[in-house]
């Protein structure tokens, strides 16, 4: 047995196909399903259930492959240990980030931290909430960033700040007179939302304990996965949207006069870093958490006069 084969059936359980693992662990498919054929006869069982497409996994092939993964998760703190000890950063660090989180956080801390260390290869994908969890037990992400927490046993949880929601009015709304919101006012307007799917759409709805119905104003729901849609949704069409106070850092004067903060305790949502129990790479993860918390207001570290917004995957 090889840590070798280990990749190898590995790759084959996460993309359920051997073309496809062959093509990810840039060996042609003979070699690879000849080494795991090797694996599967030093072991006297089957691994992969060939008579199916997608490839799956046997009974005994799914307790030998949740083994496997520890094994190379741990052969691979070897390397880090090496790195730690040599004052090095090197490798790549593969993170998953929500959508409504990217583009506000991710351009600056990229940046500043890439300046720092630049032998460290940054992958960056926007997933949704339940995507980043399934890669990352699957082992194709190092970490995440989104919202928490996520009720899973199987993740860790590092939690960063707690970023306020903040309401976006339309002129023509009533509440446009007001200069702060409690939950219970915006129950009755028109609130443009996020796809389902996102986890900032279920936040938003148990801020008020909020049923979407758009039909007593229009006769059509718009699904968007964009933060910016909603705000823009609102200033064509009238209603309100409740945003993330990062989005809306580069408002001007102009569109700030529609943004509307709530009362004590205000509605925020907890972002965290999040990563598998074992995890490797702890010291990019760790380093990024810090650049992070350089960047976001001190207000946004502490829970009190907050509510943390749940939501359900």
């Amino acid at each position: 047995m090889t840590l070798v084969q280990l990749e190898y059936i590995i790759a084959v359980d996460t993309y359920r196909s051997f073309v496809a693992a062959a093509e990810k662990c840039y060996v042609t498919q003979p070699t690879l399903s000849m080494q795991i054929q090797k694996l599967e006869e030093s072991l006297g069982v089957k691994i992969f259930d060939r008579s199916r497409q997608p490839v799956v996994p046997t009974e005994i092939g799914e307790k030998i492959l949740e083994q496997a993964r520890t094994v190379l998760t741990e052969s691979k703190k070897i390397n880090e240990l090496l790195q730690t000890e040599k004052g090095e950063l090197t490798g790549e660090l593969r993170i998953g980030v929500i959508p409504t989180v990217a583009p506000y956080l991710l351009p600056a801390v990229i940046s500043n931290f890439l300046k720092k260390h630049d032998k460290l290869k940054l992958q960056i994908w926007e997933y949704t909430t339940e995507q980043i969890v399934q890669e990352l037990k699957l082992g194709t992400l190092d970490c995440g960033l989104l919202s928490t927490p996520i009720h899973d046993s199987s993740i860790n949880e590092i939690p960063l700040f707690y970023e306020t929601f903040v309401a976006y009015v339309s002129e023509k709304s009533s509440l446009y007179q007001k200069k702060i919101l409690s939950a219970e006012e915006i129950a009755d307007e028109k609130l443009w939302l996020l796809n389902e799917g996102h986890c900032m759409r279920g936040q938003v709805l148990n801020i008020c304990n909020y049923k979407h119905n758009q039909s007593k104003e229009g006769s059509f729901d718009y699904n968007t996965g964009s933060v910016e849609t909603l705000k823009r949704m609102v200033d064509l069409n009238g209603g309100m949207t409740i945003l993330p106070e990062l989005s809306i850092s580069n408002y001007d004067e102009d569109q700030l006069q529609n943004v509307r903060y709530f009362r004590a305790p205000e509605p925020v949502r907890e972002i965290s870093i999040v990563t598998p129990q074992n995890y490797v790479k702890k010291q990019a993860i760790n380093l990024l958490k810090n650049e992070i918390l350089q960047l976001v207001p001190d207000r946004f570290k502490t829970k009190r006069k907050k509510e943390v917004m749940g939501f359900a995957l």
